[in-house]
């Protein structure tokens, strides 16, 4: 099929010379065709399974529909027998779990079935701070959210410099006209520090050092910080510092929930599915009003000094 889940056609024709409606590739059918496909494709692989709650990895296609955001694909599914109320990761079913999106009203809910105000107010706020941040190219960016501490005492912590100095003032124009100007070791030690509703942002557009655990410990210190890498090669990598010491690292912000995640970070990747920034600063509590925290231009452009940033 490759990802031509959308013909319900197709996929008819298929199966009817024999194509097994449990298995594809090493996945079930109906999972992808319910983040992938299209309601008629849907309904069409859902009549021929077994069970329409099967599954894979430890949710159904409903729950795959939901996360996805594909709410008719998720009608069509409950329209097949699919139980939106059945508990599924964190806690959450799928049908809770909507009640957090863009269709609360997907599914008709069992009396005593509803958000907690805590659950509706992280729902609210993803909303305003996705809104907030808009749209805007990351890849490539380093940033570290700091809780409880504004641009000037990050910079303090650091022990950096603003940039005054002509020869690096021409060296981050160049950076900041073509990132790739210069060789990464070169231009690591600039970067750019914001404050924000909450705390502060450290940035480097070109560059993962404000998420080098040298400095995620020392901003930290007596608070919580969540950094970020895009990494234009391999996706967007995570890591939490509390106190001075990284308690996670090699995360996927935005990403999907994993099968032993509570359930307030299955909630977190709901809300921020495919937006690590917003993740890393609802994470951090951080509440910026527009994304010039991260794309710049920052509240002041820093030098920091030169050690070993890869050990605490």
């Amino acid at each position: 099929m490759g990802w031509g889940w959308t013909d319900a056609g197709e996929i008819r024709r298929r199966l009817e010379q024999g194509a097994d409606p449990e298995s594809w590739n090493g996945s079930r059918p109906l999972h992808r065709a319910a983040v992938f496909g299209s309601p008629e494709a849907v309904t069409e692989l859902a009549r021929r399974v077994a069970d329409v709650d099967a599954l894979e990895n430890g949710v159904t296609a409903l729950w795959e529909a939901v996360m996805s955001r594909k709410p008719a694909n998720a009608r069509a599914l409950a329209a097949a027998g699919a139980d939106p109320w059945r508990p599924s990761l964190g806690g959450w079913s799928p049908g809770r779990l909507s009640l957090a999106g863009p269709t609360p009203e997907l599914f008709r809910a069992p009396e005593g079935v509803s958000l907690s105000d805590t659950e509706r107010a992280a729902a609210q706020e993803a909303h305003r701070l996705t809104t907030a941040l808009g749209e805007f190219h990351y890849d490539g960016t380093g940033l570290a959210c700091v809780a409880g501490i504004d641009a000037a005492e990050a910079a303090r912590r650091l022990e950096a410099t603003p940039v005054v100095d002509d020869g690096l003032l021409e060296v981050l124009s160049e950076l900041l006209e073509d990132p790739y100007a210069y060789d990464m070791d070169e231009s690591l030690q600039i970067v750019g520090v914001t404050s924000v509703p909450g705390g502060c942002i450290v940035t480097q557009p070109w560059g993962y050092a404000p998420q080098m655990p040298g400095v995620l410990a020392r901003l930290s210190a007596g608070t919580l910080c969540y950094g970020l890498y895009a990494n234009p090669k391999s996706g967007n990598q995570g890591s939490i510092a509390r106190h001075g010491i990284i308690e996670g690292s090699d995360l996927h912000p935005g990403g999907a929930p994993g099968e032993n995640d509570t359930c307030g970070q299955v909630l977190a990747s709901y809300l921020y599915q495919h937006n690590a920034v917003a993740y890393a600063c609802a994470f951090a509590g951080l509440c910026p009003t527009d994304s010039r925290a991260v794309a710049g231009p920052p509240d002041v452009w820093v030098e920091l000094p030169r050690r070993d940033y890869w050990s605490h």
